[in-house]
C-alpha cells in the first residue's frame, strides 16, 4: 500500500502564498482598526456637545470648564484614546487619553456666546495626529486626517 500525502515543497508553496496574502491585507486591516478607533471621538464629541447645550440652557453661557465646580461635569468613561476639550488645565479643560496627545493639539477649540467648537486629538494610525472637531451646529470636521 502506498500512502498519499503532501511533499515538503507543496507545503512551503502554500505557506508562501498565505504569507503574501497576509502582507497584502495587513495595511487594510490596520486602517479599518483606526477608523473604528475614530468612532470613539465621534461618540465623545457628541456627548460633550450635548453637555454644552444643557449648560447653556441652565446658565446662559458655554464653558471651557469640562469638570470642576463651575464646569459641565463631563468626563470620558473608562479608558479612551483621544484627548478631548480645550487648551488649559488637565482634568478641568481637557482630558488626555491613552495616546498621550498634549492639549496643544486642541488649539482650534473655542467658545463664544454664539457657539462652540470642540476638538478631539489622538494618534490612531502612525505618528500623524488625527484631529476631529464638532461645532454647535453638529457639523463634524476632520481637521487632520491620520488615515491619509
Amino acid at each position: 500500500m502506498k500512502k498519499k500525502g503532501f511533499t515538503l515543497i507543496e507545503l512551503l508553496i502554500v505557506i508562501a502564498i498565505i504569507a503574501v496574502l497576509s502582507m497584502i491585507s495587513v495595511p487594510s486591516l490596520m486602517k479599518m482598526l483606526a477608523k473604528s478607533k475614530r468612532t470613539e471621538a465621534y461618540l465623545y464629541l457628541r456627548t460633550l456637545a450635548q453637555a454644552q447645550k444643557v449648560h447653556f440652557a441652565e446658565h446662559g453661557v458655554y464653558t471651557t470648564q469640562l469638570n470642576g465646580a463651575s464646569g459641565l461635569g463631563w468626563e470620558p468613561e473608562g479608558s479612551f484614546l483621544y484627548t478631548y476639550g480645550f487648551p488649559g488645565g488637565a482634568g478641568e479643560t481637557h482630558f488626555i487619553g491613552q495616546s498621550k496627545v498634549p492639549a496643544a493639539a486642541l488649539q482650534g477649540a473655542s467658545i463664544s456666546f454664539h457657539g462652540f467648537v470642540l476638538y478631539a486629538a489622538g494618534k490612531i494610525y502612525g505618528e500623524k495626529l488625527d484631529i476631529i472637531s464638532l461645532d454647535h451646529a453638529h457639523v463634524f470636521t476632520v481637521v487632520s486626517d491620520a488615515l491619509v
